[in-house]
């Protein structure tokens, strides 16, 4: 590269940084959505100072890297849900006053231009950081000064009595040590933690992150899908995986939820089984649990079908027992119910409708896990207390038969509304006629 080409390079880096979330299928977080997160986290921290800070840059060399296939960068949850910004090594900090007014700033760190020729541009301090987030350019800062920043505002508040600081416990190692220097060096402060708050929050979906879990799931459906129609005995577990994967990455998945399970034969009872390299025969089951990620919120969707396109009467019995209670416990999600309520729906149907299936103590023991699990940015998402309009979350009865090598999982994905259940995932087939239909290729 000539030296005027490579100044040329230079300064379209310099004059171009990324906008929020560039190019991404999903596109930017609305601002007015960002900023009524923020407020809404002002308004239940009840005053004090809360600090998060963004994920890191994996380090993709020797020696801070040992395996370059492990650097794929993600912002962390929290930053994300209150910026819509991808950029590496930013902070967030937002002041609440005892009123519920706040205070938000944002710190990132400048833009490097020799560093963006290898690594592309990226969003620095400045008028696009503010249009990305609505979040006011004069309180845009450079990351470098953010512990001088929390420090003065500390002083300010610990000369009117005693401070709160907001931050997430289980993120210590990314925030420890700032939270603990302002611990030693500020006696009157106290730590409050601050992820029940957001995960009280990111509980109930937005508008915009109800149309991301949406697309994420239809997403999901159609690997499925096309996981179906691919199998047939010979073909090796991850053969369907990478068919699924394919059709997620070709309608805009960005990565996975997860990681892929494929579990065939005596792999189908094995719960978080991820190798996916044994060869399918016929007459096995297949646990397939594959989930696309859209725009920093994923699926989880799981089907189990007969490799050889038609279910065993033994496979379709154990099979419509597991449906039944996936459908009994569907029917009856409303608001104020409880995961662990549905839990025992589900429970009570297989041990009044497992007969001598699973031999005299029913199918109930077999049964090894639970119902459901929040579903949200993280496969097991935070969330927590009764189900609220808007939250998102799983429901996956399943039978495990080790010495029958035969192990059924039924798992979808449920918005709630005031009318009861919406099932995102209804376009994955889950009958045993859908299934059997899709695989004859009717």
């Amino acid at each position: 590269m000539s030296h005027l080409l490579r100044g040329f390079t230079a300064l379209l880096i310099t004059t171009t940084p990324a906008a929020a979330q560039a190019g991404s299928p999903a596109g930017p977080v609305p601002v007015a959505n960002l900023t009524a997160r923020r407020q809404a986290l002002i308004a239940r921290m009840n005053g004090g100072i809360a600090i998060i800070r963004g994920a890191e840059e994996i380090p993709s060399e020797p020696p801070d890297s040992k395996y370059p296939q492990a650097t794929a960068f993600r912002q962390d949850n929290d930053f994300f849900y209150l910026t819509g910004l991808e950029t590496p090594g930013s902070w967030l900090v937002v002041f609440a006053s005892d009123s519920a007014r706040g205070d938000v700033h944002l710190f990132l760190p400048p833009r490097d231009p020799q560093a963006e020729q290898w690594t592309g541009p990226q969003l620095g301090p400045g008028p696009e950081a503010a249009v990305a987030t609505g979040i006011p350019a004069g309180n845009i800062h450079s990351a470098d000064s953010v512990e001088s920043f929390v420090r003065g505002l500390m002083r300010q508040r610990g000369a009117s009595g005693p401070s709160t600081v907001w931050f997430r416990h289980s993120a210590w190692d990314t925030e420890s040590e700032l939270i603990r220097s302002l611990a030693l060096d500020t006696p009157r402060v106290a730590g409050m933690d601050l992820l029940p708050v957001l995960a009280s929050l990111r509980m109930a979906k937005d508008d915009d992150e109800v149309r991301r879990m949406t697309r994420a799931v239809e997403i999901s459906a159609a690997g499925h899908v096309a996981a179906m129609k691919f199998a047939k005995p010979g073909v090796y577990e991850y053969q369907i995986e990478a068919v699924a994967e394919q059709t997620f990455r070709t309608l805009g998945a960005e990565r996975l939820g997860y990681p892929s399970i494929v579990g065939s034969g005596i792999n189908s009872t094995i719960l978080h089984y991820d190798q996916n390299r044994r060869q399918t025969q016929a007459g096995d089951l297949i646990v397939m649990d594959m989930g696309a990620e859209f725009g920093y919120h994923t699926a989880d969707v799981t089907r189990t079908i007969p490799v050889s396109g038609k279910f065993t009467p033994r496979q379709r019995a154990i099979y419509e027992l597991v449906l039944g209670a996936q459908q009994a416990a569907i029917d009856a999600v409303k608001p104020g119910l409880t995961l662990r309520d549905l839990d025992g729906i589900a429970r009570r149907y297989i041990a009044d409708h497992s007969g001598d299936l699973c031999g005299a103590g029913g199918c109930g023991p077999y049964f090894i896990h639970g119902l459901s699990h929040w579903l949200g940015m993280d496969v097991h998402d935070v969330g927590r207390g009764p189900l609220v309009v808007g939250s998102v979350f799983t429901i996956e009865p399943g039978i495990y038969l080790p010495g029958e090598a035969l192990g059924v999982r039924i798992e979808d994905d449920i918005l709630v509304t005031a009318a009861g259940a919406v099932v995102l995932s209804k376009d994955a087939p889950r009958t045993v006629a859908e299934i059997e239909r899709l695989m004859k290729g009717d």
